[in-house]
């Protein structure tokens, strides 16, 4: 268990936390949420002691042992990964390196006998003797092959060392789980068995996620941080998402008579608790809902931005052909005859386990990059748009207001009309004249999401549109592309964004493509497609 109390965090005269009080059970998932700015990674630093607050405390029941999810990835550059994971049992590795020194010893005295005895009972006591191959599993689940296990960190990728600094964490059955954002850098089956190993996970978790569809699988409770205060409510982020929407909607309907709301309040829990069977916590989680207060919902102070896209014109029925399309970076084949034709309507999502390749066909479909070989073909009546994952190159020039930077790429050059596509995106007011160069990874997505809606396309290529996003404006972006009558190409790691939007999957390998037209989570199912995707990435079929 772990209580705040009477936490406040002040910089300045913006107060992030005023007073605030929260408890965290035993056997919990709860999901920090937060518009950005709010203090959601703040916070999980004050709870694991690497920040302190102006006032307050956090106890910590005794005993009780605390991980956290590692920020720095250069951190264990010079230890090999297994020992990366084993580390972060602390207690554990501290005995195992007092232990060995000890019998390193060329002068092993009987008092040194004695202590080795000791030493060894506690880690017999700490399950010592399973610890390296616990380890090994974890990397293995997560991704890490057998192979990488006695590499030294900084042998390791980006991608590779997130996943080992992840199973640290996990390492070791800690008490109290901090995780902020673990899902990054994942692959949807990473995604997944994470998904499922903290279902199973039987202490306390605290995460903050921006992928919905993992905090709707893992948490029982929601934390939000709004209006300088820490509010726990019970239930997942779709069951807040939802409920703060419909306590807005009773809110701005001030005639409707109490009864009548609360009517409408308890059908939506009743509602939500049927759902709940789905979940693999469906008993808790159930009983959970059935016993809320309905005082505990409240509207939220979030603002959602507008993302609508519209098509200048309709698309013919030729959309994009792609013919044949080989692309290899340093010798290491990414693309490999893909070779596809795409339909009027379709919502296709392009997925990869290497990033480099869904990264290299959006590039070589917006002629950034040549193909080794392969052709492709728009049809006459298509406009595309393309959201690059990398963006820093339309913001590096000389530093302009955001009316400038947007006004380059409008033919229209009227102040109101600019305002108008900045506006939806939440920059109003001054905020317009905010220059370029001082925007964080999210303003700077939204201005590019400003830059598409202005090209009025009916073909749209986002390649990780949801990166740097928060909640709200990935909630506004998936809506968008639902209702978005033209064609989408695609790729995300944000799993709900991809089942609720695609209607086709199409899988680059390095020995050729795997083409369905299925959700996502039908093409995840599907064993004939398993067996398939498994022989194209060890290179037994060619495509």
């Amino acid at each position: 268990m772990i209580r705040v109390e009477n936490l406040t965090l002040q910089f300045g005269k913006r107060i992030l936390f005023d007073e605030a009080n929260v408890l965290f059970a035993q056997g919990n998932c709860y999901g920090v949420i937060g518009a950005n700015g709010a203090g959601k990674s703040t916070f999980l630093k004050i709870l694991s002691g690497d920040k302190d607050a102006n006032k307050g405390t956090v106890h910590i029941e005794p005993g009780k042992r605390l991980a956290v999810l590692k920020q720095d990835h250069f951190e264990y550059d010079e230890v090999t990964v297994l020992n990366t994971v084993l580390m972060g049992h602390t207690k554990l590795w501290s005995i195992m390196q007092e232990k060995d020194a000890i019998y390193a010893k060329p002068d092993f005295s009987d008092e040194d006998g004695i202590k080795a005895s000791e030493l060894e009972g506690e880690f017999a006591e700490m399950d010592g003797w399973n610890a390296e191959p616990e380890a090994a599993s974890l990397l293995s689940g997560i991704g890490i092959e057998e192979g990488m296990h006695d590499k030294l960190m900084k042998d390791l990728n980006g991608n590779q060392k997130v996943r080992v600094l992840l199973a640290q964490a996990l390492f070791g059955n800690p008490d109290i789980l901090i995780l902020d954002e673990p899902t990054n850098d994942l692959d949807i089956e990473t995604v997944t068995w994470l998904e499922d190993f903290l279902l199973d996970f039987k202490n306390t978790v605290i995460v903050v996620s921006h992928d919905r569809h993992f905090l709707d699988t893992v948490c029982t409770h929601t934390v939000d941080i709004d209006f300088a205060k820490i509010n726990t409510f019970t239930g997942n982020y779709s069951f807040w998402y939802e409920s703060s929407q419909l306590a807005l909607r009773q809110k701005m309907a001030q005639n409707k008579k109490m009864e009548d709301k609360r009517k409408e309040m308890q059908t939506f829990i009743d509602r939500f608790s049927a759902n709940a069977s789905k979940s693999k916590q469906a008993t808790s989680r159930r009983k959970m809902l059935e016993k809320l207060n309905l005082e505990e919902i409240k509207p939220s102070s979030r603002k959602y931005p507008g993302i609508i896209f519209n098509q200048q014109r309709e698309a013919g029925d030729q959309i994009l052909s792609v013919k044949n399309l080989s692309y290899s970076l340093d010798g290491k084949p990414l693309l490999n005859n893909v070779d596809f034709t795409i339909n009027k309507g379709d919502k296709i999502s392009i997925i990869s386990k290497e990033g480099l390749a869904t990264t290299s066909f959006y590039q070589i479909l917006d002629g950034a990059i040549q193909p080794d070989s392969g052709s492709f073909e728009f049809g006459q009546t298509i406009t595309p748009a393309y959201l690059p994952t990398e963006n820093e190159s339309f913001f590096s020039d000389e530093p302009m207001s955001l009316m400038d930077w947007l006004r380059q790429y409008s033919k229209i050059k009227d102040e109101q009309y600019i305002r108008g596509f900045l506006g939806k995106m939440l920059f109003s007011g001054e905020e317009v004249h905010k220059m370029s160069d001082v925007l964080s990874g999210g303003e700077k997505v939204r201005c590019m999401v400003s830059r598409m809606m202005m090209k009025e396309a009916n073909l749209l290529l986002l390649d990780e549109p949801t990166n740097h996003l928060d909640l709200e404006s990935i909630t506004a972006f998936n809506n968008s592309l639902i209702n978005f009558k033209g064609t989408v190409i695609f790729t995300s790691h944000d799993h709900q964004f991809t089942q609720t939007v695609a209607n086709r999957i199409i899988e680059l390998t390095p020995n050729g493509i795997i083409d369905q037209l299925k959700t996502l989570d039908e093409y995840l199912a599907d064993e004939k497609i398993k067996q398939t995707r498994k022989e194209m990435y060890e290179g037994q079929l060619t495509a």
